[in-house]
């Protein structure tokens, strides 16, 4: 619980700092260096991905210029990535790629709130027990309660809530939208909402849910690997994933420890790009077969909105073990295999 926390916290404090404010005609001055000079720029809804505007990177800078109906909470991108996200209202919008957007008053208030959301995390990492870190990460929870309750007149409530929405358990999530149902209207938390009930039809005690990824002219399934007979250890992962190339040396060693006792690893590299992935398998020296290119199919089918997603699935394709890592899945996956 204390690691999600703490994820939960640091994201936030980064990710507020990154917001901005605007409304009718607008002016979005986004900086940029001599490397995405000529490029094209998007400026996106961040709740429904709809283009709202695009230029082309000159003088170093993208400049955005149209009218808005009404504040909406935006996103710049440029050759697929993610440069800033900001609030999309009236009047002249600076970018700093460090502090965030400027500007105006949504902006101003957004800023105050995200310098606060700091100091927190600022406490919390310097935090000596389990006990501090529980009542600072408590005192966040209210703070960021009393902020959303104050701002449902405006985009900063729904970005203030999607950040920590995703980490949230199915039953504290329903909770949070019955307190704040105007919420309920973003594309976002609608597909929140979706993953939660895929993620609980895909809980241990339910079958595997097949899923088919096209790769190199060849098809590729679930359904080749697991209900076979054995024991099967899913890694759902993508080669740029930190916490995911942490869980490898997990996974060798049950693969070791079990494979000529009925157990079966198999990688599904999701969120990826294939040479990346093919790349990791052989610097890490990976053992087990691996689907390729399967994108958000089988995040998008069970419900996995972080990875790594670890799954154990029964000889028979039951889902036994789900989303545990590190010595809390060593522990699972003994707990089966030592009992046949």
């Amino acid at each position: 619980m204390m690691k999600k926390t703490f994820r939960t916290l640091l994201f936030a404090a980064a990710s507020l700092c990154c917001l901005t404010a605007s409304a009718e005609k607008y002016k979005v001055i986004i900086p940029f260096g001599e490397d995405e000079e000529g490029a094209m720029a998007y400026m996106v809804n961040f709740d429904t991905g709809d283009k709202i505007d695009s230029v082309i990177v000159a003088d170093k800078a993208a400049v955005f210029t149209g009218e808005i109906d009404e504040p909406v909470v935006a996103r710049v991108l440029v050759d697929g990535q993610r440069v800033g996200t900001f609030i999309l209202e009236s009047g002249t919008i600076g970018y700093n790629h460090e502090h965030g957007a400027f500007g105006s008053m949504l902006n101003d208030r957004l800023k105050a709130i995200s310098d606060s959301v700091g100091a927190i995390a600022g406490k919390f990492r310097g935090a000596a027990t389990d006990a501090e870190r529980e009542a600072i990460y408590a005192g966040y929870q209210k703070y960021i309660d009393s902020q959303i309750a104050e701002n449902l007149d405006s985009p900063i409530a729904y970005y203030l809530f999607i950040q920590d929405a995703g980490s949230l358990e199915p039953a504290e999530f329903e909770a949070a939208l019955k307190k704040y149902p105007a919420l309920a209207s973003y594309q976002r938390v609608g597909k929140i909402k979706e993953s939660h009930a895929r993620r609980q039809a895909t809980s241990p005690g339910n079958m595997f849910a097949d899923f088919e990824v096209e790769y190199q002219g060849k098809t590729y399934r679930l359904s080749d690997y697991v209900a076979k007979g054995r024991y099967v250890l899913v890694d759902y992962w993508a080669s740029w994933c930190g916490p995911c190339l942490r869980q490898l040396p997990v996974l060798k060693e049950l693969y070791s420890e079990y494979k000529d006792k009925g157990l079966d690893v198999l990688g599904v590299a999701v969120w990826d790009q294939p040479a990346d992935t093919e790349a990791a398998i052989v610097s890490h020296e990976l053992p087990w077969p691996c689907i390729i290119n399967a994108g958000n199919v089988p995040t998008d089918l069970y419900g996995i909105n972080g990875i790594p997603c670890i799954i154990l699935y029964g000889p028979d394709g039951k889902i036994l073990v789900r989303d545990k890592q590190g010595d809390e899945l060593k522990a699972a996956v003994r707990e089966f295999m030592d009992k046949k």
